[in-house]
């Protein structure tokens, strides 16, 4: 079985972390910012769709406001999510202006997408943006919304809500980029035998445990990685996690080429 058909990749979601989008500084990275895009732009002139969730509204902000480190407080991240998301989307924008593409911006709330009218409305936004050759970019309306900043419920966090908008979408891939190489039998932080699982067909209690067990590799993000992917592929969604150091890496995944971590649809699940 081929790693990835690109002939059958044509509508694909991009999801970017913080850790990605920022210096240790905190600071926004501007290079990798404007590589992914030149990406994004290059995967939509040679016919794809593209769509863009994005991470780092509130680490953006923080440093627009000076703040020496990241809020704590939950008004203190609505406020620098506000600031920070007008500088993102700034960045976006001129960047991706500057390879001819055209963004749109779009905020949800775990509640649009519960609400079966609403969602239907989002859905019918995305198509028409899509269809018409935009660029959406995507992020959880954070300035009014404690959702994902408190961790209550609704997406937790923008793994998950890049897994949502995939299913929203009727995507044929989503790109999970973060600053791992991909799912690992144990974590390569800690130990030098741990391996990359180059693909995954089945999401085991195993692999769940290997997600949220103790140590960084569950409270670095994997188990949330690993729910966005139980979220696209049981839609029918293929899932690749891989490292986002060198925003390339999305050109060579779509592709065909094996990068990062596979997590394989399930079987006759798309519509």
């Amino acid at each position: 079985m081929p790693y990835l058909d690109p002939n059958r990749i044509n509508r694909i979601v991009i999801k970017v972390g913080s850790s990605t989008l920022t210096h240790s500084t905190g600071k926004l990275n501007l290079r990798r910012i404007n590589m992914l895009a030149r990406v994004l732009a290059d995967l939509k002139n040679s016919g794809h769709q593209v769509v863009l969730v994005t991470s780092g509204a509130v680490a953006a902000g923080a440093g627009k406001l000076n703040m020496t480190q990241r809020p704590r407080e939950t008004a203190a991240k609505q406020a620098a999510a506000a600031v920070g998301q007008c500088a993102l989307m700034h960045l976006y924008d001129k960047n991706l202006s500057e390879y001819g593409a055209t963004v749109a911006q779009v905020l949800l709330t775990r509640d649009i997408l519960d609400n079966a009218t609403s969602r239907q409305n989002a859905a019918n936004t995305f198509a028409w943006l899509l269809e018409h050759g935009a660029i959406p970019v995507v992020n959880e309306n954070d300035s009014v919304s404690t959702y994902e900043l408190e961790k209550l419920v609704g997406f937790g966090d923008n793994d998950r809500l890049g897994a949502n908008v995939a299913v929203l979408c009727g995507a044929d891939l989503l790109i999970i980029l973060s600053d791992i190489d991909g799912f690992y039998d144990a974590d390569p932080r800690e130990s030098e035998e741990a391996k990359l699982i180059p693909v995954v067909s089945e999401i085991t209690d195993e692999l769940r445990a290997l997600a949220g067990g103790a140590g960084a590799l569950g409270t670095g993000g994997m188990a949330a990685k690993l729910a966005a992917a139980e979220i696209a592929t049981a839609a029918g969604v293929d899932v690749v996690l891989a490292n986002g150091e060198d925003p390339d890496i999305v050109l060579d995944i779509c592709s065909g080429r094996a990068r990062g971590t596979l997590f394989r649809a399930k079987e006759g699940k798309k519509a």
